[in-house]
This record gives C-alpha cells, sequence and structure tokens, in this order.
C-alpha cells in the first residue's frame, strides 16, 4: 500500500520565514498570491522562504472543495509545484469557483464533482482521484490546525518569522521584505 505524503507548498530557501494564509477563491488571496514571486525576487530567494497556507473560509462556499483540490494537488506528481498550478488556474479563473457576492449566480447550481472538473480542465491536472486520498485529511486539518494556533481566522494574513504582521494583500512587494528586518 502506498502511502501518500503533501510536498510543503514553500518557495525560496532561506533562513527568514514568510507565511501566507490563503483562501484560494478571495480575490485578496488571489492579489497575494500573485505577488509571490516578484516578493521572493524583492527580498532574495536566498535569505527567505515563502510558505503558503491554505485558510479555508466559510463565506467561499466552495472554499473547502478548491482548498482540499489545491492540498490534493501537492500529493500528485510534481508536488508543490502541481499545487501552484491549481493555484493558477483558480486565479485566472475565480467565477467558476466562486458564487456572486457569496450567495447567489450560476454557481448555486455547481456540484463538488463539477467544481473539480471545472478545476481539472482550468489546470490541467487531473484532481478527481487525488481527492478523495485518505492520507488528505492530516494535511488539511494540519493546515487548519495550524491557522488556529497561531489566531488566524481570515485570509489573506501574514507571518513573519512567526509573528502575525498587519501586512495586506494590497501592501507593495518592497513593504513585505522590509518586514523581514
Amino acid at each position: 500500500m502506498t502511502i501518500r505524503t503533501a510536498d510543503p507548498l514553500e518557495w525560496g530557501r532561506g533562513p527568514q520565514v514568510f507565511e501566507m494564509f490563503l483562501e484560494p477563491t478571495c480575490p485578496f488571496s488571489v492579489k497575494a498570491f500573485r505577488k509571490m514571486d516578484a516578493f521572493l525576487d524583492a527580498a532574495g530567494r536566498d535569505r527567505v522562504t515563502v510558505k503558503l497556507r491554505m485558510q479555508s473560509q466559510p463565506w467561499h462556499m466552495f472554499s473547502p472543495v478548491v482548498t482540499r483540490c489545491v492540498l490534493a494537488a501537492s500529493m500528485l506528481e510534481g508536488g508543490r509545484e502541481t499545487a501552484r498550478r491549481v493555484l493558477q488556474a483558480v486565479a485566472d479563473h475565480r467565477e467558476a469557483f466562486e458564487f456572486e457576492q457569496h450567495r447567489k449566480g450560476p454557481n448555486m447550481d455547481a456540484t463538488p464533482n463539477q467544481i473539480i472538473a471545472r478545476l481539472e480542465e482550468c489546470s490541467g491536472v487531473a484532481l478527481a482521484e487525488a481527492f478523495a486520498f485518505p492520507e488528505l485529511e492530516a494535511q488539511i486539518k494540519r493546515h487548519a490546525k495550524y491557522a488556529r494556533q497561531n489566531g488566524i481566522h481570515v485570509s489573506p494574513t501574514f507571518m513573519v518569522n512567526g509573528l502575525v504582521t498587519g501586512l495586506g494583500s494590497g501592501d507593495p512587494v518592497e513593504d513585505w521584505a522590509a518586514a523581514l528586518g
């Protein structure tokens, strides 16, 4: 029997740790996610490690399904880069995975299986089988528990070296880099 493990969603290789708690369908999380490479370049990839933490949010109605897909992708071939492709697909096609004003619109008739199929089509990643991996439960719980232990309830939230910051997705990456000290 194969035991699957998740590839950590980490980029960069520096001693400073910049954690981003993101909900994949949240427009502000998307904005932060899109800045990750620019931040790594501004801060120095040898100076900082960016760790993405998935933060499911109940007002984003398909959040648990999409979040589970991202983490499932990290258990597939390519690991973190496969998960990144899924995150990018959600960022590029948010309306396919979100309700209008969090409560209405065509996604009212969507099923979880339809959401997974859309995400497979947008990302090019086969997610349906991975979505059911039993080992995935522990990974999802790990992300949720870590956020709760750090007092994080909304996305995006940023932590620098274990401390929650007042940084936001609208701040320039130079401000993010300055927070490293």
